[in-house]
């Protein structure tokens, strides 16, 4: 029942909200000013549609009447199958695609999301979420809605064992095993969201820029679909049938089912932003022969562990030429270009920030009156020979005159050009190509 490995994050969140196509990013230039005005009409739609929301008690009207207001604001909801969901089930079990899918759903049927990740008040309230208190843990949590459940008069509980957004286009992350704990009987709902012009959501936006967003685009579509129900046996555990319900939501969908998790997403997102910023493509030297950066996200697909050996075999090939660099900037580097050469020349460039490791620092501090010699020579004049491998240079002390310190700094960059391509050579064979930078 363990769900296969699965595509890399990067391609279960959109970290990028416009489209990458030329035609795609001219045709929304040319809307933006009616999706402007789209935006401003909608803000004012948006008011009354949350404050007849508010006033009418939830019955059949009242999601007719707000149903119907909500396509003036842009959300097309559909929902295939209406026939399959069950009067008795309580809880129902969904995808997650958007911010807004337990309001979406809550159109077509009267239903309940607990509030997990938002702080109780007004602001939880108003976007639609139960308040269930303060819980501990998980299994308070559980104990709560239970009591929430048993209760026959209460509205039936809309839960996301995802815990976390994905595209809806790849697959499913790691369903949570607390939300089958609840109740044996559960209603598998689907969740499609399609949209032009841009992403129908990006991985690390607020839900109140996606609203904005959302009244912006010409319409947006969501796509119900009502599966039969399903029940466990006394003889499945939670985590057994919460698999088992994933793998069913992912057939229906279309998708795969991983073993990402939400957690797995928000490690993901913390690496996106810490990354420095690819702007372009920096001109690099072609005695390295280095190669333009590829992304991640373009690399050859494959396992987790194909690609994690691919880089590794990569890093020990760059940590022999620049023993210096910690083996986790080189690894990091490498996952961006998948080049050895690039991630050289990024290094010796400085185009990605390091500390040196302290061993070798120490052996440079040693160093440093027996190789001050040959880094002037190095600086100075050609290399002779191919078989002399001197250490690397160790940095100088800190000048006082501007220009000393960028003379001091070509000639350390020279110097490690040098030596690179000397180790380089000696390591594969390759010809040693002279010159200067």
């Amino acid at each position: 029942m363990e769900p296969p490995a699965a595509p890399g994050p990067e391609r279960l969140f959109d970290s990028h909200r416009f489209p990458s196509d030329g035609l795609l990013l001219l045709a929304l230039l040319l809307y933006a000013p009616v999706g402007l005005c789209l935006l401003v009409l909608r803000l004012f739609v948006g008011v009354h549609v949350f404050l007849v929301s508010c006033a009418l008690p939830d019955s059949l009207l009242r999601r007719f009447v707000v149903r119907v207001m909500c396509s003036m604001l842009g959300l097309v909801v559909r929902q295939s199958d209406p026939q399959l969901r069950g009067a008795g089930v309580r809880v129902y079990i969904a995808n997650h695609v958007t911010h807004f899918d337990h309001n979406v759903i809550n159109l077509l049927t009267s239903c309940n999301t607990p509030a997990l990740n938002s702080a109780p008040g007004f602001i939880c309230w108003s976007r639609g979420f139960m308040e269930l208190g303060a819980a501990g843990s998980r299994a308070e949590l559980v104990d709560s809605l239970k009591a929430y459940s048993a209760h026959g008069e209460n509205p039936p509980l809309l839960l996301f064992p995802e815990e976390a957004a994905t595209n809806g286009r790849v697959g499913l992350l790691r369903f949570s095993s607390w939300p089958f704990s609840i109740l044996d009987a559960i209603q598998p709902v689907t969740l499609q969201v399609q949209r032009p012009l841009i992403t129908v959501s990006v991985a690390d936006s607020s839900w109140i820029t996606e609203l904005l967003w959302t009244f912006f685009v010409p319409f947006t579509v969501y796509q119900v679909r009502w599966m039969p129900p399903v029940s466990r046996p006394a003889e499945e555990s939670s985590e057994e049938f919460a698999l088992r319900v994933q793998e069913l939501l992912a057939v229906e969908l279309g998708v795969v089912s991983t073993r990402l998790t939400a957690a797995d997403k928000a490690e993901h997102m913390k690496r996106l932003r810490h990354a420095p910023p690819r702007l372009f493509t920096p001109a690099l030297s072609p005695s390295l022969g280095a190669r333009p950066r590829v992304p991640s996200s373009l690399a050859s697909p494959g396992p987790f562990a194909a690609e994690d050996m691919q880089i590794t075999g990569m890093a020990q090939r760059v940590k022999e030429v620049l023993p210096h660099v910690p083996l986790g900037i080189i690894r990091r580097d490498l996952a961006q270009t998948n080049c050895v050469d690039t991630t050289i020349a990024n290094l010796l460039e400085g185009r990605v920030p390091f500390m040196p490791e302290e061993t070798v620092a120490a052996e440079d501090a040693l160093l440093a009156p027996s190789t001050s010699t040959s880094t002037s020579q190095a600086a100075a004049g050609p290399l002779c020979s191919t078989t002399a491998s001197p250490a690397e240079p160790a940095v100088k002390q800190f000048a006082r005159s501007p220009v000393q310190r960028h003379l001091s700094l070509q000639e350390r960059k020279r110097a490690l050009y040098d030596h690179a391509r000397r180790k380089y050579a000696e390591k594969h064979g390759a010809p040693l190509a002279t010159g200067t930078h």
